[in-house]
């Protein structure tokens, strides 16, 4: 009898696994639009880099926390001219002087179609070396691609005092 209760519990959590992987695209997709309109509030000039950019994926809820040790983590919606094409993972992990969490939003611009290829490939990972440019007036107005790539963050609430070294690694999923 027990088992005959899990094997139907199993099948009806088994039905709504679809309805639940949609409706978190869908939560991201919503937040990521709304992430694009904040940044635009933010700077207005970056209107014309998502109409001018090959791609983006907007990341545009990240959670960051540490004490010595640190990471970080998010989910984004990945587009290519205009459109939605996929979803993906933002990973990070810190070490060094560090304390606090914080969260705040991502944009990672694509210059052409062979840097957005990189990134589909689960070929682009963010070293200490990288750095992103915060969002304010006229940031965007004159940004530079390295290696085809420029990358945008926004606070959104936190305190995070660190002096660390860490990188960004992520990986992509077709929609």
């Amino acid at each position: 009898m027990k088992k005959q209760i899990l094997i139907s519990l199993s099948i009806v959590l088994i039905g709504f696994l679809p309805m639940l992987v949609k409706s978190q695209s869908a939560r991201i997709t919503a937040d990521s639009k709304a992430a694009k309109a904040e940044f635009i509030k933010t700077d207005p000039s970056m209107a014309s880099l998502f109409a001018s950019s090959y791609g983006y994926v907007i990341f545009p809820n990240v959670g960051k926390g540490a004490v010595g040790v640190g990471g970080a983590a998010g989910n984004g919606a990945v587009y290519e001219k205009g459109k939605i094409v996929g979803g993906a993972k933002l990973r990070q992990v810190s070490v060094g002087l560090q304390v606090g969490g914080q969260s705040y939003r991502e944009i990672i611009f694509f210059e052409n179609k062979t840097s957005l290829d990189h990134f589909k490939n689960n070929k682009v990972e963010f070293s200490g070396q990288v750095s992103a440019i915060a969002a304010k007036a006229n940031a965007s107005a004159n940004v530079q691609y390295r290696d085809g790539v420029a990358v945008f963050t926004e606070g959104k609430n936190g305190l995070m005092v660190e002096a660390a070294i860490g990188g960004q690694k992520f990986s992509y999923e077709k929609k």
